[in-house]
């Protein structure tokens, strides 16, 4: 049975996030849908896997929440269920930058639709910024788009106000998996007193659903946060798996390295680890094995 993935966010006010778990979590387990979804004042985030109708449920759900009566999702597929469990959790941020004062809600850069994209990012007075991770822009991104090679989200104010200079005069594009990163950093750079600030409206996952494949400027695949772990154009699954021990992606060309053991190291953590880290990871994995969830 093919399942439907939602990934989805929605920047708005939550008086009270914790009196909104419960039924939600409830909702969730009652249609056997799985995945995470965070809650904090500022809105909600995440992804989650369930039959068609479960998920339709949920979202309508959702949409009945103060505020949330436009929120959107991204719908793709999943031959099995790509998480184990549900999970609704509380958090300061629904996406942690680390700046407070940033408000999304009030002022945002300028959207551009997937269709658009191309056409702004090949100007010459653009700047296109990769807001996401180095484990995420290591198996894909935009061609000649700036990797920041940040490690978390909060790392990014820092880095910008290092190589501000590096951009003046230039219009900023800006992309993520979803939209959320870059939605929440084109606020805080237009509170920098930046102008011309645009991003990627629905994310990386829009533009691979929407823009044809022999039309994209998109190279390689696009890390997503579940046990598919990569999707390419059309928003099928990729061949990428992810490394038990660092979390990262790895290419198939990448598990036939002597340096890959299933669920101990691949060729990127190699050095990472000390060998007892790695005799319980390789015992994490011989119990992954037995219990038939590896």
């Amino acid at each position: 049975m093919t399942l439907t993935v939602a990934a989805l966010y929605h920047f708005t006010h939550f008086a009270d996030p914790s009196a909104l778990r419960p039924p939600l979590l409830a909702l969730c387990e009652a249609e056997g849908v799985r995945g995470t979804l965070l809650l904090a004042s500022e809105g909600i985030n995440g992804t989650i896997a369930g039959t068609g109708e479960s998920i339709t449920k949920v979202i309508a759900y959702l949409r009945q929440l103060p505020g949330c009566e436009t929120l959107e999702w991204k719908r793709s597929e999943a031959a099995e269920m790509p998480f184990r469990r549900m999970k609704v959790r509380l958090k300061a941020e629904i996406v942690t930058m680390g700046q407070p004062n940033t408000n999304p809600q009030a002022r945002v850069g300028t959207y551009v639709d997937p269709e658009d994209w191309n056409d702004l990012i090949a100007r010459d007075d653009v700047a296109v910024i990769d807001t996401r991770n180095t484990y995420e822009t290591m198996i894909g991104s935009f061609n000649g788009a700036v990797d920041p090679q940040t490690e978390t989200f909060r790392e990014f104010p820092d880095w910008w106000r290092e190589n501000a200079d590096k951009f003046e005069g230039k219009k900023i594009a800006m992309f993520c998996t979803g939209g959320i990163r870059c939605e929440k950093a084109t606020s805080w750079l237009i509170d920098e007193g930046v102008e011309g600030v645009h991003h990627l409206k629905g994310g990386i996952l829009k533009y691979l659903e929407t823009v044809p494949e022999d039309q994209s400027r998109w190279n390689g695949e696009c890390y997503v946060f579940d046990k598919r772990v990569s999707v390419a154009h059309g928003l099928k699954q990729g061949i990428h798996s992810a490394c038990a021990a660092c979390g990262r992606p790895v290419s198939p060309e990448a598990e036939t390295s002597p340096h890959y053991k299933k669920g101990v190291s691949c060729p990127t953590c190699i050095d990472e680890y000390s060998d007892a880290d790695r005799e319980r990871f390789a015992q994490r994995q011989r119990q992954y094995e037995q219990s038939g969830e590896a």
